[in-house]
């Protein structure tokens, strides 16, 4: 069984941008029958090799062409929101995909993102707050009065109990949010005690802790499965470490977060226990018998999609053979 994670990045001599959307979408509906659980999809803005800014709208194309796989936008900074806009287009998802899509909602971290959407970076703790709080009374189905106007969403969530919703994030002030709005806690930041905190903070707010991710240690977030593991990296290796160095630069010095590499080549992104792995099938369906989910990052990069289909077969395979 395995994931699939799309961030849909093709730096500008690669130029596959149609096709990489495409190709999601078709990985999408191919996987679900071959031990996909669950697709990921990410979402930054303004960035120089496209990375995808319209998450709901992937998802919606997606959850037309499937019927049971799960989709999760993460993180999704709620900052940059209209919250009555995003309750809209979250409850159009849930009717489209039949409650099938999930929400992690991070405040950001990127400060020309700020820059981008005009928003002032030293209030996002304060704004997240304030856009949490409107957003989860309308998925309610609550009439609110707020800046004195009256606003009711319509039509609702499909599902009973409306979307599930965490929060994204690594320090104690994201797990504080989480807990004082009752969400599940999601971090790639393994820091000690921030579970503990996290749900003594629930129960301080009233609230039953929700469910909690953080990273397992020495556990890859970007899986390759080939029959040649040596040839694979020299395929895959210069788009690998596109990813690896801009993922990097977006976080400026923070080597917390388990995603993360500070490699600088393809052989130092080889290097054993890092997030970047390529797996033989062998590996790959050892792996799996571990009871572990293979995260895949099928077009990670800008890989041209007929050079990544191979390997996400091969992830399949292994899938069904574990």
């Amino acid at each position: 069984m395995f994931t699939l994670r799309f961030d849909m990045r093709a730096p500008a001599a690669v130029g596959t941008t149609p096709e990489l959307y495409g190709a999601a979408i078709d990985m999408c509906a191919w996987a679900e029958t071959r031990g996909a659980v669950m697709a990921v999809l990410s979402e930054h803005h303004g960035t120089v090799d496209g990375h995808l800014a319209a998450p709901t709208i992937l998802a919606s194309a997606i959850a037309a062409r499937t019927s049971r796989l799960a989709i999760l936008l993460a993180a999704v900074p709620i900052p940059f929101w209209d919250p009555v806009r995003l309750a809209e287009e979250i409850c159009a998802l849930d009717i489209i995909s039949g409650g099938r899509v999930s929400y992690a909602f991070g405040i950001g971290h990127r400060a020309e993102e700020y820059e981008h959407f005009g928003v002032e970076m030293s209030t996002r703790g304060k704004l997240a707050d304030e856009q949490l709080a409107l957003l989860l009374r309308l998925l309610a189905g609550e009439t609110v009065d707020h800046d004195g106007r009256r606003i009711t969403v319509t039509p609702a969530c499909a599902s009973a109990s409306g979307p599930h919703l965490l929060l994204a994030g690594g320090t104690r002030a994201a797990a504080r949010r989480a807990a004082r709005h009752g969400l599940g806690f999601i971090s790639q930041t393994d820091s000690p005690g921030l579970q503990e905190f996290y749900e003594a903070e629930c129960r301080a707010n009233g609230h039953e802790p929700g469910m909690v991710q953080l990273p397992a240690p020495n556990t890859p977030t970007a899986v390759f499965v080939a029959d040649d593991v040596d040839r694979a990296w020299d395929e895959l290796g210069p788009f690998l470490l596109h990813d690896a160095l801009t993922a990097a630069s977006y976080r400026h010095g923070d080597d917390t977060v388990a995603s993360i590499s500070r490699a600088e080549t393809v052989a130092a992104l080889r290097q054993a226990g890092g997030p970047y792995r390529i797996l033989s099938v062998d590996e790959a369906a050892g792996y799996l018998r571990g009871g572990r989910l293979l995260p895949l990052h099928p077009l990670c990069g800008g890989l041209p999609p007929d050079v990544a289909w191979p390997y996400l077969e091969r992830a399949g395979a292994a899938s069904a053979n574990a």
